[in-house]
């Protein structure tokens, strides 16, 4: 479930209101999922998971009555300018994996993650790039990461993560960076009743 909202069901993908912001429906995320578990039952797919949940919509989840198949994973942006450290815990703690999205940021807002003094030194150190230094800090810290790339040459440097580790040194100068900048943020959704970022994490 890729995020915790409905819309307004028509031919229109995201309806908007004349202000511009997204026109919900009346839909709970808690009825997806009974629709979701469904295709598990049916054998139609093998697991489920769910996106952009905070820790209060994954709880929710969590407790809801005859929930018969948990998320195995909750797929959140994270790098390490915002490191989810809180509800990663959370998820963890609950036995659902993290996938992480825009592990290497991006380039909105002045944004350039791969540039940051801290990440090159690491990289330097390692004789790695930049973006393999961002995808092992993942790794060590028991998250799924899925990097975006359409290089055949990227693609392959991406999976050239497991002939190195990074110190406790490292782990904590890429920690250490967190600015709890979110580049995804969904805005024409804030209107919504389950826009999942007003919580703390």
């Amino acid at each position: 479930m890729h995020w915790p909202m409905g819309f307004k069901s028509g031919e229109a993908d995201l309806p908007v209101d004349h202000n511009g912001m997204i026109i919900p429906s009346d839909t709970d995320f808690l009825n997806t999922w009974e629709a979701m578990e469904n295709l598990v039952a049916a054998g139609l797919v093998r697991a489920i998971g769910v996106s952009n949940f905070n820790h209060q919509q994954l709880e929710r989840l969590l407790n809801k009555p005859n929930l018969r198949f948990k998320p195995v994973t909750n797929q959140i942006e994270c790098h390490p300018y915002l490191t989810q450290k809180n509800l990663i815990s959370f998820c963890q703690s609950r036995n659902v994996s993290v996938t992480a999205y825009l592990p290497f940021g991006g380039s909105s807002g002045g944004m350039h993650l791969m540039e940051d003094p801290t990440i090159q030194t690491i990289a330097q150190k390692h004789r790695k790039s930049a973006a393999q230094i961002l995808i092992r800090f993942q790794i060590q810290r028991n998250v799924r990461v899925i990097p975006k790339s359409v290089s055949p040459k990227r693609i392959l440097e991406n999976f050239q993560v497991f002939d190195f580790e990074l110190s406790e040194e490292d782990m904590t100068d890429l920690l250490g960076l967190d600015r709890n900048l979110r580049l995804s943020t969904f805005p024409i959704t804030e209107n919504h009743k389950d826009y999942p970022f007003r919580a703390e994490f």
